[in-house]
């Protein structure tokens, strides 16, 4: 049997300015189906992803739009 590796998809979010922003960020994007770890960098504006598979950019933009911020761009 082959071991899947994670995926690690690291997102530009817009708006995070303090510890409640990344607990509202890590909350809704750790939800979302497949999501093993959520890591914000506050200072870089940036959170990265570790999931089971590829998360469709629509759902990551739809939870970070859920915690009350923007994800800039199309992610990376």
């Amino acid at each position: 049997m082959t071991e899947q590796r994670p995926v690690v998809q690291t997102y530009t979010v817009t708006g995070m300015t303090c510890e409640h922003c990344v607990r509202a960020v890590t909350e809704e994007l750790s939800a979302l189906p497949g999501v093993d770890e959520v890591r914000i960098d506050l200072a870089q504006g940036t959170a990265t992803v570790t999931s089971d598979a590829p998360l469709p950019v629509e759902s990551v933009r739809a939870a970070v739009d859920e915690a009350g911020y923007e994800l800039a761009g199309g992610g990376a």
